[in-house]
């Protein structure tokens, strides 16, 4: 069935659109609100279906993050984090460290894990489990590889317009130490329902909808 989002009481609002405001991320959003039940509801939309494992970390430095422009493949032209998928033999760690290597040139040395979505695309088989860690530490000089740019931006000049229509949402969470699981479901690039939920810590987030691994 169709998610929509709910805060607490009657608060309730739809994620159908992209053009929220959000001229800050704060961490008072609505959007972090979600009941537990909706988080099943989602979990039970996305059984049965096959799950690709990708990562994505995001470099948080005071008041900055790190974020490339992808210049080619999925999501070329928008801005994100750097992440992708987890090889054989690797665990979610080792690859999102390898990602964050390969595509800005730099080793994190403090990555820890914040949350765990599931991103659904209508027309494809398989929904995305990507696996979100932050890290404030790192080796080497940022550097724009053949895959992504590196940029800096502070975190009230976020390229929001720029990037995935789910990350405005989720970012006040992440930029606020906390920890989350959602789950989102797009019709190209935009997203038709969703649902997201702050947890109390790490292993809640990445223990939603089945076992981590």
């Amino acid at each position: 069935g169709r998610l929509c989002w709910r805060g607490r009481g009657s608060e309730r609002q739809s994620v159908g659109t992209n053009d929220r405001p959000m001229a800050a991320v704060t961490s008072a959003s609505p959007f972090a609100r979600a009941s537990p039940k909706m988080i099943d509801a989602a979990a039970a939309a996305a059984s049965g279906r096959p799950l690709k494992l990708l990562t994505l970390l995001l470099v948080v430095q005071g008041d900055r993050v790190l974020l490339g422009m992808k210049k080619r493949g999925f999501g070329m032209g928008k801005y994100n984090g750097y992440g992708g998928k987890v090889e054989a033999g690797e665990t979610v760690l080792e690859g999102a460290l390898r990602e964050l290597h390969e595509e800005a040139g730099i080793k994190a040395t403090d990555a820890t894990p914040r949350g765990r979505m599931l991103f659904e695309f209508r027309g494809e088989e398989t929904v995305m489990d990507v696996r979100v860690f932050s890290a404030s530490a790192f080796e080497g000089e940022p550097t724009e590889s053949e895959e992504m740019t590196t940029e800096w931006f502070g975190v009230d000049k976020l390229p929001f317009d720029r990037m995935w229509a789910d990350d405005r949402h989720w970012f006040p969470i992440l930029l606020d130490g906390g920890f989350f699981r959602g789950y989102f479901e797009f019709e190209k690039d935009e997203i038709v329902d969703g649902v997201l939920e702050r947890t109390a810590d790490a292993d809640t987030a990445l223990k939603a909808f089945g076992a981590s691994k």
